[in-house]
């Protein structure tokens, strides 16, 4: 029989797999199908490797801790390759890996699942209805400062914790060992520079955010304020570090202001204000929490902290990345991150490096960026870069010699006195995505200029590429069909895609399911039960439909 007359057949999981270096992480998938969905999600995601790196070391060595950063720096440089070790176990530059906050909070279900559909985004649930707060969570695990000390020779500064609330009493050894890893690890984030710091008499504070991924693949959310403590003359910086489940980015920061401000008066001001709100329920979506906090001299003030309503948002704030790059710009950059690139920003202003990673990830859903994401690179780290997987990096202006010499990938300069913005390209970005859905992407881009809050250009600007996927692959559920075997369902690849009328829609949507988002995507579609589809996704596409429908009946 002629294949162009042969039926087509279901396209099984094992069948869609090519060996690829974005696919290599799935290779051990397969043999734990018996897993559970959140155990098999967590498996997807690489571990902390400077985490890992400092359980292997001893507690006390003896050793300075300048000492003991030049053995972990060390550590990763020799640690490059990804391939998996002897063990079976990713290589260190996988298990190394900030990964992207989950800014899908508060959404429905218990699962930690990247692909659980968030709340709509047109009719939210009502105040009435809605509960007043999220379930059993805190607002933060712990605050610390980090300050700069000086080595015993003087010759240069290094990362310390100076304060820590609440403290951990009462922990087993183990507990305690595994805490002070953790906040060691903090340090490094809170003065990613590295330790050749100088004296400074004026500083321009910064807020900027990380996050550290568990070896049992859980999260944990790092926000940090960097500022000159007070006193006089030449002083180093220091950095007040919050480590939180929650990724809310906004909230956090209006935190960071009444930490600060009580920090001016005294170091004692803090405890009592971050000890009433480490007691105060953490608000859903849309809501408030009221904190009592008495100041000297001022009495006692109420702080309202309120929730964005678009959960799935709150960790987002568009502004900042069109306030560095054009419309067609972004457009560019999105392209490159759909088809799972190598991609690195280039920013002196640490938030300004965490806010542009973020939002770029944001705009990729209802699917996830599922390769190394970290949104500043610390200077010891730096060799990161070199790692041929896909990857979302964000370095430091004054480490951009180290990253020039790399090719293949796309280098982005976010910086305000930039010369140009596309420092290293491939060539093709601008002919990825089909010419017509680029020019509906920036058309409805143009809208932004009337949003007047950050909600309205958060939901102008995702509402914008949620659409550009509806029109690309809405339609995947009709190729979603039972298995002939009876055990599950399947996705119809081919027919899928040759669906498409656009010649150039379809051209790019046969690069877009070789990626491994869509695959873990329409993974968890296949191990769903039959029957409709809930959340923005799904909506958006109906609506799409309808409005199809409609169209075709006047004609």
């Amino acid at each position: 029989m002629d294949k162009s007359q042969k039926a087509e057949e279901p396209l099984s999981p094992n069948r869609r797999r090519r060996i690829t270096w974005s696919s290599l992480r799935l290779k051990n998938r397969r043999s734990t199908i018996e897993e559970t969905d959140s155990t098999r999600r967590r498996r997807f995601h690489s571990f902390s490797f400077f985490r890992e790196s400092l359980k292997k070391r001893p507690r006390d060595d003896g050793g300075s801790e300048q000492q003991q950063w030049q053995e972990l720096r060390a550590d990763v440089e020799g640690a490059v390759p990804v391939r998996e070790d002897d063990g079976g176990r990713p290589g260190a530059l996988k298990r190394f890996s900030a990964m992207w906050s989950s800014f899908r909070r508060g959404r429905k279900g218990g699962k930690d699942s990247e692909h659980t559909e968030a709340p709509s985004l047109s009719e939210p649930e009502s105040k009435s209805r809605a509960p007043r707060y999220a379930s059993g969570q805190y607002f933060f695990e712990y605050l610390v400062v980090v300050s700069l000390k000086k080595t015993k020779d003087g010759s240069s500064y290094e990362p310390q914790i100076s304060y820590q609330f609440p403290k951990r009493d009462g922990m087993a050894k183990f507990q305690k060992e595994e805490e002070e890893k953790t906040l060691k690890a903090i340090t490094l984030f809170c003065f990613p520079e590295g330790v050749n710091w100088a004296p400074l008499t004026e500083y321009h504070s910064e807020t900027f955010s990380f996050v550290l991924t568990e070896i049992d693949g859980s999260r944990r959310n790092g926000y940090c304020r960097r500022l000159l403590p007070g006193g006089n003359g030449a002083r180093p910086p220091e950095a007040y570090c919050i480590i939180s489940s929650l990724a809310c980015f906004g909230l956090f920061s209006e935190i960071f202001d009444e930490v600060e401000k009580r920090r001016q008066i005294s170091m004692a001001m803090i405890y009592p204000f971050m000890q009433k709100l480490r007691e105060a329920p953490f608000p859903a979506p849309g809501n408030t929490v009221e904190i009592k906090s008495f100041i000297p001299e001022s009495g006692t003030e109420i702080i309202r902290l309120t929730r964005p309503l678009d959960s799935w948002l709150e960790h987002v704030d568009f502004s900042v990345l069109f306030s560095c790059l054009t419309d067609h710009e972004v457009l560019m950059v999105f392209a490159a991150a759909v088809l799972e690139r190598r991609i690195i920003f280039i920013a002196e202003e640490l938030g300004t490096l965490s806010q542009v990673i973020h939002a770029v990830a944001a705009l990729l859903y209802p699917f996830t960026w599922q390769h190394t994401f970290i949104s500043i690179v610390p200077r010891i780290l730096i060799d990161v870069v070199s790692a041929p997987t896909p990857y979302l990096l964000g370095v430091q202006k004054c480490l951009l010699d180290q990253v020039t010499d790399q090719y293949d990938l796309l280098l982005v300069d976010l910086s305000e006195d930039k010369k140009k913005t596309f420092l290293v390209t491939i060539g093709d970005e601008e002919s990825i995505l089909p010419p017509k859905l680029q020019s509906e992407i920036l058309q409805a881009l143009s809208d932004r200029q009337k949003a007047t809050t950050p909600e309205e250009l958060n939901r102008v600007v995702s509402e914008a590429f949620l659409h550009f996927f509806v029109r690309t692959v809405g339609h995947y559920m009709s190729y979603v069909k039972p298995s002939s075997s009876g055990s599950g369902r399947v996705f119809e690849k081919r027919s899928f895609y040759k669906a498409i009328e656009s010649k150039t829609t379809r051209h790019f949507v046969k690069k877009f399911i070789q990626t491994q988002m869509f695959d873990l995507f329409i993974q968890e579609v296949e191990q769903q039960q039959a029957g409709p589809q809930q959340g923005i996704f799904h909506q958006k596409i109906v609506e799409y439909e309808k409005k199809k429908k409609d169209k075709t009946r006047k004609r």
